[in-house]
């Protein structure tokens, strides 16, 4: 399942994954940006203030409302579905203040679900664990801590996570490089963090998650 928000959205990575049959969950605005690639959304949820046309959307596809105020129309669409593998698209970009809100709701989802952000240059899994993926040589791999965290190891990085401690605004693991091969990363602790790839991995990440 991915889920859209009003941010930017590739429409050729929206055509992709309704090619793959990957249902397309609109977060409010999120659903004209569907449209706008030409598709149909699966459901439209969220507290429906910057939809175009409700009425007309009621006639087509799901349409749940929300109109708390307390929690996000990204969040509203976390907890009103549910998937082996979310990605989310359009919650990154245009506004600083929904980029930073999208990733506190990683943060406050990633215990309990596989979550993905996907924009026009990156993909970034959640990841709650240690992880084991491939990486070719001299290929940007980025750990970012969505709050403080330790590693026992790693395998396969230019620069070895072993005892480090990372944390917002101290420590990131910004721009590390893959040496060719299988990486492993083994936090010390299990609270969620980002692996943070090129979008063309996309497809390897999700297979990771």
């Amino acid at each position: 399942m991915a889920i859209v928000g009003g941010g930017a959205v590739d429409a050729d990575m929206l055509q992709e994954l309704a090619g793959r049959g990957v249902a397309l969950v609109g977060a409010d605005g999120g659903a004209d940006t569907i449209a706008a690639a030409g598709l149909m959304p699966a459901a439209v949820v969220g507290d429906l203030d910057s939809l175009a046309h409700r009425a007309a959307w009621e006639q087509r596809t799901v349409v749940r409302h929300i109109p708390e105020q307390i929690t996000t129309d990204f969040q509203k669409a976390l907890y009103s579905t549910a998937a082996p593998v979310t990605l989310a698209l359009g919650m990154t970009g245009k506004r600083l203040d929904h980029t930073l809100a999208a990733l506190s709701a990683v943060l406050e989802y990633a215990p309990r679900r596989r979550l993905l952000l996907v924009d026009e240059v990156d993909v970034a899994l959640a990841v709650v664990g240690p992880i084991r993926f491939e990486a070719a040589s001299r290929e940007r791999v980025s750990i970012h801590p969505l709050e403080p965290i330790g590693f026992s190891g790693s395998t396969g990085l230019l620069y070895p996570l072993d005892g480090l401690h990372l944390r917002p605004g101290g420590l990131l693991g910004t721009s590390n490089e893959g040496l060719g091969g299988p990486v492993e990363i083994i936090p010390a602790e299990t609270v969620p963090w980002l692996l943070i790839l090129a979008r063309e991995r996309l497809w390897d990440l999700v297979a990771a998650a």
